[in-house]
């Protein structure tokens, strides 16, 4: 087996490398290969999980992965800031340049101009003085040194050009800078940033230099990125300069700057005050200072704050004090260790290549949303809820990030939901894509209902333990079924329209609300799922009436559904709708990988397809809780069969965006289980794997890396539901732990054979289920699982599987339910 495993690594290997374009440092790669090889020689205790993951996966090919040092769901994220198309501050690509090191970023977000970035700091050489220095972004900037990136949870580095390395660590709300300086390079200064921030956004700040305490506070306000420009958020910083005494300054001073010959210095001055630039254009300021006796390694301690500048110093007082770097690396170290050893493998019998994508893409599943409890502001402040930024967006996440949340780390959920409730309380709706602490674009309705629907159908009995008050979070998810919000393009939904038509109509007079009326097929679609979600919670809690209601509202998708448009021989797809019931016809192509044209598919005005991110193609696969519906609509098993066999082969699949997350899986609900496996290998080895650009497109909040995950683990969820569907793992063995519960699920897989861990699994190499044990009942169904018999009591789950394809090519007694025939019918 081991020889086997060697081989399948080798050839993945090789085709993965061709991918490179651009690559941290080299010793990255070998320090995480030989830390694996170590794992499988060991006997599985004192395992360091931290050292099989690759933070740079998704820093490139648009991934807008941050890999800076952050711990579990902290809000600070330190990281560089690069030229061009950076969104989360760093990419790889050595053809850009570094503007700083800031402590605020997201982490796989869509916004293309970028998000936070503020308070970069950059080490300069001024050799001819304090006037002399770079301190605009534009003169400022350095290539890094080639290959000598790095960084793992909790740590990150990078070496500019002229050999001076930059290396952090964080807590939650505050974290070190280190900087070390080539012996013999003079005096080290510092350009540290009041304005500048990723979109440019900055609406006016201060900075005071209090230079005996060597302390700098900034504050200010900027502006959403990815949300109304109107909108603006206030953030401060405090930098503490001495090391604890150790280090004394030299000069200091302020500047500003712009790109049309602004230079101005200001040796001595302590205070920035500074408005909006109402003109417009690039207005930089910051601050400048150096130190005494030419110090090879500059300390600074930094701490962030939503709520005001002393608190910023106060969170970074109490959360690093007079710890030292490696202190508070070896913290959040342990924090990571804490969260990523929720799923522990075999190894030893895995593929070290699966082993690596696990690891990294679960540390991605807990490096958002951000937690800032007790950093709020304007409505939500001084709340006594928890309270997460960074949803970007739930919209994106409801689909796999939650439910793998929701088998191993439960309390975390329910401090999510429990700020997704109070969103609710203290804005009329909960959110649906908050990022800087403001609201921001809906992309498809309401999704925080399906997400607070997940946590109801498998937490419920706990509820009240985590805080969670059902009645509470039915009454949120009743609010954005029932209630329209005046602009419903920053939360909410167009449900006065949906009710009154079944259907959310192209080019309806609306004279209730406000929002962008595109992506009337997709929103549809979207909105009866969510109805679906209020539908599970009503059926939970007893609410006849309301069960009744939104699942006849949850049908509503069959209302987009135009039974006469035709593409590539197959009828049958969502389209636009008047109000007059007639369609708007679009080609199901169109917003397809092989759409030529230039359109615009997100959430722009001239989108005209109907349909968000994703072609009538893909969406007219999307009915996730009535799939078996949808497939008479297509005209049965054999035809959908096919009809999905197309959609793959000549490409129409597009696995850069959510949309196409369920779709390798449709074949379980055709009873041809067989065919969902082979899919899912292919998706695997074609679209994932361990370089920069390892994943297909924008992580967009760990949704991809749960995405895989849960490919990698054999499992698909059905979000707003207690049901798992079984496709086939990755892996023979692995264990999730859920330390609320105090139960662990084994997962086993009887005659795992390493040769079916490829693109195409080989003529008898065992990979399809033959049958699912759970606790040692034979399960009626190979395709799915229920939580509550598996992962709310733990215990262990067999899947065997087999090389024999045709003889288990069928589910057994049922596919995954549907509403029409059925199922859900019971809240567990």
């Amino acid at each position: 087996m081991a020889a086997l495993l060697r081989l399948s690594w080798l050839l993945l290997a090789t085709s993965f490398l061709s991918f490179i374009r651009a690559q941290p440092s080299p010793e990255l790669q070998k320090r995480i290969s030989a830390a694996i090889e170590a794992a499988a020689k060991s006997n599985g205790s004192d395992i360091d999980y931290t050292q099989f993951v690759n933070v740079f996966i998704g820093t490139d090919n648009f991934g807008d992965v941050c890999p800076g040092a952050s711990i579990p769901f902290g809000m600070v994220k330190f990281s560089t800031d690069l030229t061009g198309y950076a969104p989360a501050g760093y990419v790889t690509d050595n053809t850009q340049t570094i503007r700083g090191l800031s402590p605020l970023h997201d982490s796989g977000t869509g916004s293309s101009l970028g998000t936070y970035g503020n308070f970069e700091i950059m080490p300069l050489l001024c050799p001819h003085g304090f006037d002399t220095c770079t301190t605009s972004l534009e003169t400022r900037e350095r290539f890094r040194l080639n290959n000598t990136d790095n960084a793992s949870p909790g740590y990150f580095s990078q070496t500019l050009d002229n050999h001076i390395q930059m290396e952090a660590t964080s807590t939650r709300r505050a974290g070190l800078e280190r900087f070390t300086f080539p012996k013999g390079s003079g005096t080290p200064y510092f350009v540290l940033d009041l304005a500048n921030d990723l979109p440019a956004s900055f609406a006016g700040g201060t900075l005071n230099i209090d230079p005996d305490l060597g302390r700098i506070t900034i504050g200010g306000h900027w502006g959403s990125s990815f949300g109304p420009g109107e909108f603006h958020y206030q953030a401060f910083a405090c930098f503490d300069l001495l090391d604890g005494g150790n280090q004394k300054l030299s000069e200091y001073g302020v500047w500003t700057a712009d790109t049309f010959g602004l230079d101005a210095k200001g040796l001595g001055m302590t205070h920035l005050n500074l408005s909006l630039n109402l003109i417009g254009g690039v207005y930089e300021s910051g601050a400048l200072f150096s130190y005494e006796g030419e110090p090879e390694q500059v300390n600074i301690r930094v701490g962030i704050s939503f709520v005001s500048a002393d608190q910023a110093c106060s969170n970074a007082e109490t959360e690093v004090g007079n710890s030292t770097f490696e202190e508070i690396m070896a913290q959040s170290k342990a924090l990571w260790n804490e969260k990523l050893s929720k799923v522990e493998i075999d190894f030893a019998n895995t593929a070290p290549n699966v082993t690596e994508m696990l690891y990294s893409s679960l540390y991605r599943s807990f490096l958002t949303p951000n937690n800032a409890t007790d950093e709020t502001q304007a409505e939500f402040a001084n709340t006594t809820h928890f309270y997460f930024d960074s949803l970007y967006c739930s919209w994106d996440t409801f689909r796999t990030f939650y439910p793998l949340m929701s088998l191993h780390s439960p309390i975390e959920f329910s401090q999510i939901v429990d700020s997704y409730i109070d969103s609710y309380l203290k804005r009329g709706w909960m959110p649906e894509c908050r990022a800087n602490n403001l609201p921001g674009w809906t992309q498809g309705g309401s999704s925080g209902d399906v997400i607070v629907g997940h946590f109801a159908m498998t937490y419920h009995n706990e509820a009240t333990e985590l805080g969670i008050d059902l009645e509470q979070l039915y009454a949120a998810m009743i609010a954005d079924g029932e209630v329209n919000p005046p602009e419903w393009n920053i939360q909410g939904r167009q449900v006065n329209v949906y009710k009154q038509f079944g259907y959310v109509p192209f080019a309806v007079l609306d004279t209730m609300s406000t929002g962008r009326q595109t992506r009337e097929g997709s929103r549809t679609l979207e909105y009866a799922f969510e109805d679906f979600a209020i539908r599970q919670v009503a059926l939970l809690l007893n609410k006849t009436d309301d069960v009744e209601s939104y699942t006849n509202r949850s049908f509503f998708y069959r209302n987009v559904f135009d039974s006469e448009v035709k593409s590539d021989g197959f009828q049958g797809f969502a389209q636009k709708r008047f109000m007059n019931g007639s369609f708007a016809y679009v080609d199901p192509i169109d917003c397809s990988p092989l759409d030529n044209s230039t359109r615009d598919c997100s959430l722009q005005d001239d989108n005209t397809v109907g349909f968000y991110e994703a072609s009538s193609w893909e969406y007219s696969f999307f009915a996730p809780h009535d799939t078996a519906h949808l497939i008479q609509l297509m005209g049965g098993n054999e035809t959908y069969v096919k009809r999905l066999d197309h959609f793959f082969d000549v490409g129409y699949f597009d696995p850069s965006n959510e949309p196409s997350f369920q779709t390798p899986i449709g074949y379980h609900y055709a009873n041809q289980p067989t065919k969902s496996v082979d899919e899912v290998r292919n998706l695997v080895f074609t679209s994932f794997d361990i370089t920069p650009a390892g994943i297909p497109g924008n992580d967009d909040q760990a949704a991809m890396a749960t995405w895989l995950i849960f490919h990698l683990l054999g499992m698909y969820p059905v979000p707003s539901s207690s049901q798992f569907l079984i496709v086939s793992p990755f892996l023979p063995t692995y264990t999730i732990h859920n330390s609320f519960l105090n139960v662990s699920t084994t997962v086993t897989v009887k005659n795992f054979d390493p040769r079916s861990v490829q693109q195409t699994i080989p003529n008898g190499a065992a990979a399809y289920v033959k049958s699912v044990t759970v606790n040692g009942a034979v399960q009626p169904s190979r395709c799915h699982i229920d939580f509550y018999d598996a992962f709310r009591v733990g215990g262990e789950v067999v899947i065997e599987v087999t090389s024999d394809k045709e003889s288990v090519n069928s589910c057994g007694a049922s596919v995954p339910d549907s509403l029409s025939t059925g199922g859900f019918a019971v809240a567990r």
